[in-house]
Order: C-alpha cells, then sequence, then structure tokens
C-alpha cells in the first residue's frame, strides 16, 4: 500500500467527518457540484455513508450545497457556452446525481423557441466552417452535429431549412 493512500486512511480513520469536510470544500472549490457528484466522491475517498450524508446535510445547511441552483446554472451554462438541447442537459444533470423533480423545474423552462435558436446559432457557425464541402458532405455533417447535440429531428430540419442547407 502506498505511504500516501495509507496516511489518508489513518486521518480518515482519526476525524472522518473532517477529513470528508475538507475533500468536500475542496472539490467545491474548483467549481460548483451536486450533491449526488460530493457523495460519489466522499464514497469514493473512503468516507462512511452515514458520514458523508451528515457532512452534505451540514453543508446543504451552510449555503455550500444547493442541487436547484446547481442545475439552473448548469443548464444555462450549457445552453449558452455548448447550445446543447434540453434532451442533453437532463441526461448530464441525470447523471450529476439530481432529482428529477428538480430537473422537471429546471428544463421546464427551456422553450421550443430557445431550443430552436440554440440550434440554429450553432448551426450557423459550424455552417462557416462547412462552406467549401460538397453540399451532400456540408448537410450530413451538419445534421450530425445537431443531433449529437441532442436537437430533435423536427429542430434540425427547420434550422437546415433556414440556414438553405440541403442533402441534394
Amino acid at each position: 500500500m502506498s505511504s500516501s493512500k495509507q496516511l489518508l486512511e489513518e486521518e480518515v480513520a482519526s476525524d472522518p467527518y473532517q477529513v470528508g469536510t475538507t475533500i468536500a470544500l475542496s472539490a467545491l472549490g474548483r467549481r460548483a457540484k451536486s450533491r449526488g457528484e460530493l457523495f460519489t466522491l466522499l464514497k469514493k475517498r473512503g468516507i462512511a455513508e452515514e458520514v458523508a450524508n451528515a457532512i452534505l446535510f451540514r453543508l446543504q445547511e451552510q449555503g455550500f450545497v444547493n442541487d436547484y441552483e446547481f442545475a439552473r446554472y448548469w443548464s444555462e451554462s450549457r445552453q449558452r457556452t455548448k447550445k446543447v438541447s434540453r434532451r442533453i442537459i437532463i441526461g448530464e444533470l441525470r447523471s450529476k446525481g439530481i432529482s428529477d423533480e428538480i430537473i422537471e423545474w429546471i428544463t421546464s423552462d427551456i422553450s421550443d423557441d430557445a431550443e430552436y435558436e440554440n440550434a440554429l446559432k450553432f448551426a450557423e457557425r459550424k455552417a462557416r466552417s462547412y462552406a467549401k464541402l460538397e453540399p451532400q458532405v456540408a448537410y450530413r455533417r451538419l445534421h450530425g452535429a445537431l443531433s449529437r447535440r441532442g436537437f430533435s429531428g423536427n429542430v434540425i430540419n427547420r434550422v437546415m431549412l433556414e440556414l438553405g442547407i440541403s442533402a441534394r
């Protein structure tokens, strides 16, 4: 066993609550995290489940952990910077341990028009890099890029029509 791992185990054994709190706060210092992400991290670092729950409860009371705020920020950021669809955001939030209820609250604010606008902005940016390609190739690549971002067929077709890009 490596000496650093052994030291961590001894430290956890001596004061698991303090060690777990330090781990969680350190992780929160890098970026906001959901309760589920922090719980997974604490378990992975050897903190017992009941201690991890107590730490996370205390951090929630202090306002350091708030799944609703985290999900709202995550959704807005992903729409603004990555131009991803509601479907992708739902999957990402689920993978971060956000409850279905919070996910529904957050993603219900994403209108069909907002999703179309995100797809159009992304497609306009991408289409410029495809300008010198054959029309069929440009269509295929742009369609694939929009699909990978989780946009529905209807949204993709509207965007392609708007940009005047066809399969022929």
